[in-house]
């Protein structure tokens, strides 16, 4: 109790004593600094008009619609690759951007015929074989003209390939038996879900040439499981011969798991595919000048490209035109941003990413007055938020964009570790990154199929989704200063 009393006397002395000499109290609080203004009154009026114009638009589903089916599938290198670019360009000119093409060589792959058939396998009845849905893998190399007949092994993982001895594997045609992993779609994990499984369609060609194999097959990588395979690029290794690749149905792969349990399993498989000479095409750039920085870029974006068995609406029609309706609603809003919109239309995304690599090259002296990057290729769902790469403040500094775009459901701050394909090589730049954040339970279903089509959109979501775009590119062309690196 006494050397209680005595701290208090000795503390009260001490503030006696400061306040003699005329010292401030240590019980004032000292004023706050003030918090620096990100954005002004009359930017956030603006994107909340921008929100409104953007929910009450179909500007973009027209855009999308036009690619999709009066153009198609536009692989990297095809006519409906070409024409593609002749019709972004003349559409973001017709809305007042400064429009120029950069010239990119991409690579031209062609897919040719595919075919598989079961031409033995346990309890077969005479004189028949058992048809196998599948696709040849982009960069898959031909079989012979007249195919390949082998024996099928089945191994879930690349563990399990590496435990068989080679002779076990030498000669035969793998099978990756790796499932899609649909609960964590399911729960809006897509992209999760999908990283898991699509190392075996890049790196397993080669681990299956590594111990003999004469090709290679994989469980297809998505959901639905309608009988629908799914394509995409494969990699083939600098230490690995070159054997022909294909993703088989989850059906069929299951199939011809059953079968190879039962006793020895043949396959004839067929695939043609060609790599062509690389061809001459272009990333699509519309710039909005900013009225005070011109110089300074804020990059929205999404690829022109698509494979060849759909369409190409989810993937990625609709990151192209989301991201066309940013500047049509600017200039019809007569909005004035003060630093650069860039749109861009990449190309190659999907077999090369040769776009986004010429881009670099062609602007990496210009990194410093890139502020922004965002893509949209996530299909066209719901969007919950906008993703985020870039320094931890970035988020506070966005609160009240993120505010506004709440009144739609997209309200989420989201920091990750990849916001694009396409802006990546911005990304190792420090270029802060962004990307919608997008329903993706059901993106995975038709992503690199047949069904990517049209139909797959809902007019809507695909406007909640120009909606995060187009404020977002607002917002970050007009803060008041702009993002740390």
């Amino acid at each position: 109790m006494f050397a209680r009393r005595l701290c208090r006397t000795l503390v009260f002395g001490m503030f006696a004593a400061q306040f003699a000499h005329g010292q401030q109290s240590p019980f004032t609080l000292a004023k706050p600094s003030p918090t620096p203004v990100v954005f002004s009154p009359q930017t956030l009026a603006d994107l909340k008009r921008l929100q409104q114009a953007a929910l009450n638009s179909d500007y973009a589903y027209k855009q999308v619609a036009h690619l999709a089916n009066n153009i198609g599938p536009r692989l990297s290198g095809s006519a409906q690759a070409a024409r593609a670019v002749e019709y972004v360009a003349s559409e973001l000119k017709a809305i007042g951007c400064e429009v120029h093409l950069e010239r990119v060589m991409v690579p031209h792959w062609v897919r040719g015929e595919e075919s598989a058939a079961l031409v033995q396998f346990p309890g077969q009845a005479e004189n028949t074989t058992h048809k196998i849905v599948l696709c040849t893998l982009g960069a898959s190399v031909p079989t012979p003209a007249d195919g390949i007949t082998a024996e099928l092994i089945t191994v879930k993982n690349f563990d399990e390939l590496k435990a068989l001895p080679r002779d076990k594997v030498a000669g035969k045609i793998v099978l990756f038996n790796y499932p899609f992993d649909k609960q964590m779609a399911a729960e809006g994990r897509g992209g999760e879900a999908y990283g898991e499984a699509v190392v075996y369609r890049g790196d397993g060609p080669s681990a299956a040439a590594r111990q003999g194999a004469v090709a290679c097959l994989i469980r297809s990588v998505g959901g639905a499981d309608y009988r629908l395979p799914h394509t995409g690029q494969t990699k083939y290794a600098d230490d690995a011969p070159k054997i022909p690749a294909g993703a088989v149905t989850a059906e069929d792969a299951d199939l011809i798991v059953d079968l190879v349990r039962q006793g020895p399993v043949k396959m004839k498989l067929i695939l043609t595919p060609q790599q062509l000479l690389d061809v001459e095409s272009y990333n699509v750039i519309g710039d909005i000048k900013g009225s005070e920085h011109p110089e300074q870029v804020i990059i929205v974006s999404g690829h022109l490209d698509s494979w060849d068995l759909g369409t190409g609406a989810i993937d990625d029609g609709a990151g192209v035109a989301v991201s066309m309706e940013a500047p049509n609603l600017i200039q019809k809003l007569h909005l004035k941003p003060k630093r650069t919109i860039r749109v861009i239309a990449w190309m190659n995304e999907e077999n090369g990413l040769t776009g986004s690599k010429q881009y670099w090259k062609d602007h990496e002296k210009e990194m410093s007055n890139h502020l922004a990057a965002m893509e949209t290729d996530g299909g066209a769902g719901h969007p919950l938020g906008i993703n985020i790469k870039g320094k931890p403040e970035v988020k506070k500094m966005l609160a009240l964009v993120a505010a506004i775009l709440q009144e739609s459901g997209a309200g989420m701050l989201n920091f990750v570790e990849h916001c694009g394909a396409d802006i990546e090589p911005l990304e190792k730049a420090d270029v802060p990154a962004f990307s919608p954040i997008q329903d993706s339970r059901f993106y995975f279903n038709y992503h690199h199929t047949a069904a990517d089509t049209l139909d797959k959109i809902v007019p809507k979501e695909l406007a909640e989704n120009s909606a995060v775009v187009a404020v977002a590119a607002y917002a970050l062309a007009n803060m008041e200063q702009p993002l740390p690196r």
